[in-house]
């Protein structure tokens, strides 16, 4: 065989261990995110399958209704990492209601709660969740009436988005770092929904005064703006009450509305896009994580103060 024929098989075979090797890659990345990714359930829902992380408390008695928890993931993030980060998973241990984390659609993850997806209908996943809702129920003893729904950043746009269109079934709702891309003018809910918020003053993924999102060139509003307007939605007093401070925290409360609906907004000096009192995430990426208030469980002390009326 002379040194060409040599050289093409030789050439040839190692293109082949190169492909090998990149789609053995490609099918361990694959492998990788299908871990982390890891669901427990699924549903279709508007023609789409889609997934979701429950996880059940071990007090759970299939005798008692039971509150359900609804935690929506970031951008670009997932279920199981929404789960982490929040750590709703200890305090629904410690106080016996379910958590389920839903996950968006697209790659990345995202939720269609406006701006990102403007040709999407943002109510197929409105659609999703009063769906979850319903699957859920089927196996579980879920207390209709005490349903709460929160979220980070593009999640709590999607729970504000819930607010919006599934009044009817989500008797709270909290916002951590939330993108409210929904525009408030178009938000038509059934009843006052009472809201608790929580946002740092140095985000700089979604910006506390508002603006252009760095990315996908949305413009977001002010968050404390935001805050006053689902106030004004909810019939509330004009002027709010401050909470007591708690180092880096300050804290305001709208009262008088509509149906006893309150909204709290917690401020955080200094805090970047993180959950507040949860899992720190790079802040090299993110900014700073606040140690001086635990978002989940204000978000629970608040949560529980609430249930539709039947």
């Amino acid at each position: 065989m002379n040194r060409t024929a040599k050289a093409g098989r030789f050439l040839g075979a190692t293109v082949l261990v190169i492909l090998c090797l990149c789609a053995l890659a490609a099918l361990t990345v694959a492998g990788l995110f299908r871990w982390v990714n890891r669901t427990n359930g699924e549903l279709v829902s508007s023609g789409e399958t889609r997934r979701y992380l429950l996880f059940v408390p071990s007090t759970y008695d299939p005798g008692t209704p039971t509150p359900l928890v609804i935690s929506l993931h970031g951008f670009v993030e997932w279920p199981a990492h929404q789960m982490q980060i929040s750590g709703w998973n200890d305090l629904a241990e410690e106080s016996g209601f379910l958590v389920v984390y839903p996950e968006g659609t697209g790659v990345p993850r995202r939720w269609r709660a406006g701006g990102w997806a403007s040709s999407a209908d943002p109510m197929i996943d409105v659609a999703f969740i009063s769906d979850l809702i319903d699957t859920l129920a089927q196996d579980y003893n879920i207390d209709p009436r005490r349903v709460y729904a929160n979220g980070l950043s593009n999640g709590g746009g999607m729970a504000y988005l819930l607010g919006c269109g599934l009044a009817n079934r989500i008797a709270a709702i909290g916002g951590v770092a939330g993108a409210y891309a929904y525009p408030i003018d178009d938000c038509q809910p059934a009843r006052p929904v009472p809201m608790i918020a929580f946002h740092g003053t140095a985000d700089a993924i979604v910006p506390y005064g508002g603006g252009d999102v760095q990315g996908p060139g949305v413009s977001l509003p002010s968050v404390p703006g935001w805050v006053a307007a689902w106030a004004a939605l909810n019939g509330c007093d004009a002027v709010p009450s401050d909470l007591p401070a708690r180092g880096e925290v300050s804290a305001i409360r709208y009262t008088g509305c509509d149906q006893g609906a309150d909204v709290e907004f917690y401020t955080i000096a200094g805090g970047g896009h993180t959950w507040p009192g949860g899992e720190p995430m790079p802040a090299c990426i993110v900014g700073h994580t606040t140690r001086d208030l635990d978002a989940t469980r204000a978000m629970w002390d608040f949560f529980r103060r609430f249930a539709l009326q039947q």
